[in-house]
């Protein structure tokens, strides 16, 4: 691995943050890339390394966003127009790039997403069963000044008020209260937040699925957990192909992130989104033309 990409992808493991690593394993000439190079794509579509001219990079980009949402590796086929490109297989993308100089390039995308991570306050037998089952569907145990992902108090009255305002003011995604509908709905009341903040506490914590012993409740939960948890993207679980987070380039038709780093052109109010400058030129040249396609 290049060193200065191995370094910070080690990096983002020990922080905790999603990346997909993007290598190249095989480039056709003429490409700009070689097998070999590599990045790494955040969350926001930042590349911090280099796999390719702009063009290819829109491509991994827009392409690398979606994985960190499914959790799936990739093999991405770049193609030039005209190529003949092979069909489609598991596992691989086939994509045409319009803008591509020539040559090919096959880029492995491996997302790499921390397992969400719980903190449980209380030791009651729901806290217990709570800690036994998460590692079983992917969550990590932590302890509460570890920056989980979620905290569900089930102390059962004990340091209540405390842990659940100070879940609530680190902005913890999944904020959970083991007690009853009453008893949940007062405690929750009473707590030193405003009505937003009292809003994100989930309260009686989980699902109802008539759950009765303490290895119930503590499935119940999970499930919430799960269900809820935040995607590494920002996007919403049922999104489509063609998300809010990606947008169509005008001039060759190449889907490609609408944020972050990607060219852009605000035109009669409307704002358009381009793989390179190339075709951000052409589109500024007769912006008309394009519109009319």
């Amino acid at each position: 691995m290049n060193p200065e990409v191995g370094a910070r992808a080690s990096d983002l493991r020990r922080t905790r943050v999603p990346f997909v690593h993007a290598r190249v394993v095989r480039a056709e000439r003429p490409t700009s890339a070689k097998p070999g190079d590599e990045a790494v794509v955040l969350p926001d579509g930042t590349i911090e390394g280099f796999v390719g001219g702009v063009c290819a990079e829109a491509t991994v980009r827009a392409q690398s966003l979606s994985l960190l949402d499914s959790g799936e590796t990739l093999l991405l086929r770049i193609f030039p127009e005209g190529a003949d490109a092979p069909e489609a297989e598991p596992g691989a993308l086939t994509v045409v790039n319009p803008c591509l100089s020539g040559g090919t390039l096959e880029i492995f995308l491996e997302p790499v997403v921390p397992a969400p991570s719980l903190a449980v306050v209380g030791e009651s037998p729901i806290a217990a069963a709570l800690a036994e089952l998460a590692p079983r569907v992917g969550l990590a145990m932590v302890g509460g000044g570890d920056d989980p992902t979620a905290v569900v108090v089930a102390s059962h009255g004990r340091g209540e008020e405390a842990a659940l305002e100070d879940a609530v003011r680190a902005g913890v995604p999944y904020v959970g209260l083991v007690a009853s509908p009453k008893r949940g709905t007062a405690v929750v009341a009473g707590l030193d937040l405003d009505d937003a903040e009292r809003a994100r506490i989930h309260t009686p914590a989980g699902f109802d699925i008539g759950a009765r012993t303490p290895a119930e409740v503590a499935l119940s939960i999970l499930a919430e957990i799960v269900a809820l948890r935040p995607r590494p993207t920002g996007r919403p679980l049922a999104a489509p192909a063609a998300s809010p987070g990606t947008a169509t380039d005008p001039v060759c038709g190449m889907e490609v992130v609408a944020g972050g780093t990607t060219l852009h052109l605000d035109h009669d109010g409307d704002r358009h989104w381009f793989c390179g400058s190339g075709c951000l030129r052409a589109f500024a040249a007769d912006p008309a033309a394009y519109r009319r396609a």
